[in-house]
């Protein structure tokens, strides 16, 4: 195997927990999800050797991964299919906790995928700096969209 190809396998195996969290904000179906992480892996892999290291790998990872779900949710959101019913319940427990966080995904799950992108990094404790390189807006908008989508979180019933 080549350097680079070496390389590119350890960053994937050290940020595959990112990439599955990117893909399981974006989708419900596993085998939904397993596409979306393999198309992650080819869009990292293509701009792999264009990586100038202007910003951090993790950030270049989360973006990348974003904007390939994103793409991809646009694109499904275009086309008018029936979606297909889960018979898997992802929330196997019943205590306050878990109803309180499958709430809040259900929630998240109805933002648009931009504002799911940003509450999602917010959600990994990123700094509004992280968050602005990554969705590309300045901190300051990122305050201004975080305040928001809070307010849209709270108002949903």
């Amino acid at each position: 195997m080549e350097n680079s190809e070496k390389e590119f396998t350890r960053i994937v195996g050290e940020h595959k927990d990112t990439i599955y969290m990117v893909c399981y904000m974006f989708s419900k179906d596993n085998a939904e999800v397993e596409d979306l992480y393999q198309e992650i892996l080819i869009n990292l892999w293509r701009s792999y050797s264009k990586f100038e290291g202007r910003s951090s790998l993790k950030t270049w990872i989360w973006r990348v991964s974003l904007n390939t779900c994103i793409s991809i949710d646009r694109k499904k959101r275009r086309r008018d299919k029936m979606p297909l019913d889960m018979d898997i319940d992802l929330y196997n427990d019943s205590d306050c906790d878990t109803k309180q966080i499958k709430m809040l995904h259900d929630r998240i799950n109805r933002l648009g995928p931009f504002d799911r992108a940003i509450i999602l990094l917010w959600l990994e404790n990123m700094s509004y700096e992280e968050i602005g390189a990554i969705v590309g807006i300045s901190e300051k908008n990122v305050s201004v969209r975080l305040f928001r989508i809070k307010e849209q979180l709270k108002a949903m019933k």
